[in-house]
């Protein structure tokens, strides 16, 4: 796991190289063992087409690169300043397999033609090897990283299809003067891009290095706001920064430095439908229980200490009675909530004595951590520096889980994903599976997932950049993630399978990003053995029928835990996953009713929390006021702090964008 930064020339400019060491050093957290940058001169903006490169180590670093000049030293200075650069790469480090020296990134082959910056885990990468061995390839580290390198050069970009794991790289072949940005099947790891003023192209992990490398670029995006405060979510590649943009999972970016053609090509997308026939259940939970011990012990690969979290939910229990009996004294990690001002159905939110009945059962080496009102109050700051850009839900008790496995591992693995392929909100489902056309069915789906406030309320709130927005038709911008689901759907299934599509491209993405951003703050490796490819592959294609078990109708309200929690008590979603882990887990954890990681902020923000909110969303300076009106957003937060409204996602979405203003825009 590591950060990956770098800049390309697109036009007869050279790079500008003032910023590329601050432009890695903002990303200093994701790798904290190792840095390294490489120069590179194509020679095709030149007469004589001569190609050279330099690469040089950090002064942090410089004892695991000696035969490396170091970038601070005044000779290396002289020599970057002394030619004109076409392609930037610089790479920080978390070492995680083969921490020896031979994985220092940037890496080429033997030849320095083909160079590589890489985020991320290819948990096949040893059967790759041994394939490319096989070929006549000579490959000296243990590291998948020079897998990467000698899989393209032999299949070429489509290697990436070969790949399971979580990545996020930059490549260049010299050979071809081609450049590359790849993306995992499913965004586990984030790649940003834009193309600035000066014709290039800047690429990086996070937004605030691209900002680091020219702060021009502060700029909000009002069309993203107006999709954040719809969906709580951005379903497009754009940022809350006008001119940034993410590269979609599954996708990668070819950029062709002879012609200058920019090329975006979707490599993979997800797939959920009932192609698969087997004679019976049976068949159906044995084949999943293959696959899902497959992926957690594909994913227990590591050279550093591996953990992992124990909500007392099926997903991470799951995983943990697999891991723990593949590795003694697994390290478990449990955030808890203190209930002393919760009130109703907020007080079962702890779930620490789950957890520590699991960490008995399973022999675990188990540690926790209890937040309290003020925690999320004390974090916030720091919290929306790392994570960037608002994304779903509360995501405050992430970030406090990642600094508490921080402290005894570098890997951790999460249940991230389970839910998006089986099914585990039975609660989004109930009120789409009766239409008689998908327009109806998008209708429906999109009144759902304005998770925040209805649209009426939202075009009082941007009045003051109605002119900047009004051309903005959100439910265009939800039907366009459907474009490639199922548009003739007729059954129920169907439609439950374009839900599934819809919410493994957005809601599970957007997971993705929040723990990426959050683990990475403290230097921690996340992983999603959900989200092995060949599980996934295989749990598209399970029916409906044993994913849910009895369709009935319900209207719900997201916001309503109330009503959620009715649905909970069915135990409908993952009933085949139920099925095949009971003889691992305990049946109380098998029958668990379904509930997020959330704290009880419905009681905090009307109660302990209710100063800290006033403070921060009725002061008619703050920054969100340049854009919202004041009237509107006041009363709609009153609504809450009076108990007429349960509105704690719309006021974390406004403390969140509030500390962005300031942090981004310096507002």
């Amino acid at each position: 796991m590591c950060g990956v930064v770098g800049v390309v020339s697109l036009e007869k400019k050279a790079i500008q190289i003032n910023n590329l060491i601050a432009m890695l050093d903002s990303i200093s957290h994701r790798g904290p063992d190792d840095a390294g940058y490489l120069f590179f001169h194509t020679g095709l903006r030149h007469s004589k087409k001569i190609s050279f490169f330099q690469a040089f180590s950090d002064e942090k670093f410089c004892h695991l690169s000696p035969l490396l000049p170091v970038i601070q030293s005044q000779a290396s200075q002289k020599e970057i300043q002394s030619h004109d650069w076409d392609i930037f790469f610089g790479h920080r480090r978390l070492s995680v397999i083969d921490t020896s020296l031979a994985g220092h990134q940037p890496m080429s082959d033997l030849s320095k033609n083909i160079w590589l910056s890489y985020n991320g885990e290819i948990y096949n990468f040893k059967k790759i090897r041994q394939e490319l061995k096989s070929l006549g390839y000579s490959i000296c580290s243990e590291s998948d990283s020079e897998v990467i390198i000698y899989a393209y050069i032999h299949w070429g970009i489509e290697c990436i299809k070969k790949f399971n794991g979580m990545f996020a790289f930059a490549l260049y072949d010299n050979f071809k003067n081609k450049f590359f940005l790849a993306r995992d099947r499913y965004g586990i790891k984030p790649m940003y891009y834009c193309k600035d003023s000066n014709g290039n192209l800047i690429f990086a992990s996070e937004n605030k290095a691209i900002l680091a490398y020219d702060e021009r670029l502060k700029e909000l995006d009002k069309e993203s706001l107006l999709e954040y405060f719809t969906f709580q979510n951005i379903f497009t590649n754009k940022t809350l920064l006008k001119n940034i943009n993410v590269l979609e999972a599954g996708h990668y970016l070819v950029v062709d430095l002879q012609n200058k053609e920019i090329k975006k090509c979707k490599y993979w997308d997800f797939c959920f439908e009932e192609s698969l026939y087997l004679k019976d259940i049976r068949e159906y939970e044995e084949e999943l229980e293959r696959l899902f011990l497959q992926a957690v012990e594909r994913q227990l690969i590591a050279d550093v200490p591996l953990g992992s979290y124990l909500s007392g939910g099926i997903d991470s229990s799951s995983i943990c009675a697999i891991a723990s009996d593949k590795i003694p004294n697994l390290n478990t990690f449990t955030i808890g909530f203190d209930l002393n001002s919760a009130k109703g159905l907020e007080l079962g939110f702890d779930e620490r004595s789950v957890s520590e009945y699991l960490s008995y059962l399973f022999k675990t080496e188990h540690y926790e951590m209890v937040l309290k009102s003020g925690d999320m109050e004390r974090c916030l700051r720091k919290l929306i520096y790392h994570l960037e850009e608002p994304r779903v839900g509360q995501s405050y008790p992430n970030f406090y889980a990642a600094k508490l496995a921080s402290r005894f591992v570098k890997v951790v693995l999460s249940g991230c994903g389970g839910d998006e392929l089986f099914c585990g909100y039975p609660w989004r489902y109930y009120n789409i599976i009766d239409n008689v056309s998908f327009d109806e069915y998008v209708d429906k789906y999109y009144s759902f997932w304005q998770r925040l406030i209805p649209n009426r309320d939202l075009y009082n709130l941007f009045v003051p950049v109605a002119s900047e927005t009004k051309h903005i038709w959100t439910r265009d911008i939800f039907k366009e993630v459907l474009k490639n689901a199922n548009p003739y759907a007729k059954s129920k299934e169907e439609y439950i399978n374009n839900s599934l599509y819809f919410e493994a491209k957005t809601f599970l993405h957007g997971l993705l990003v929040v723990e990426d951003k959050l683990s990475m703050a403290y230097s921690l490796e996340t992983r999603v053995p959900f989200l092995d490819n060949d599980l996934v592959d295989f749990a598209q294609k399970i029916p409906i029928s044993l994913k849910l078990s009895g369709i009935k109708r319900f209207d719900i309200n997201e916001n309503d835990i109330a009503q959620k929690r009715n649905l909970y008590k069915t135990n409908a979603g993952k009933h085949i996953f139920r099925q095949m882990i009971q003889k691992f887990i305990p049946k109380e954890v098998v029958n668990s009713y379904k509930q997020g990681f959330v704290g009880p902020s419905d009681s905090w923000f009307s109660g302990e929390s209710i100063e800290f909110v006033k403070s921060k969303i009725f002061d008619k300076q703050a920054p969100i006021y340049n854009y919202f009106d004041y009237n509107t957003c006041v009363g709609l937060v009153n609504e809450h702090l009076q108990g007429k409204k349960n509105r704690r996602l719309f006021i974390w979405s406004l403390l969140n964008f509030n500390e962005w203003c300031q942090i981004y825009l310096g507002e």
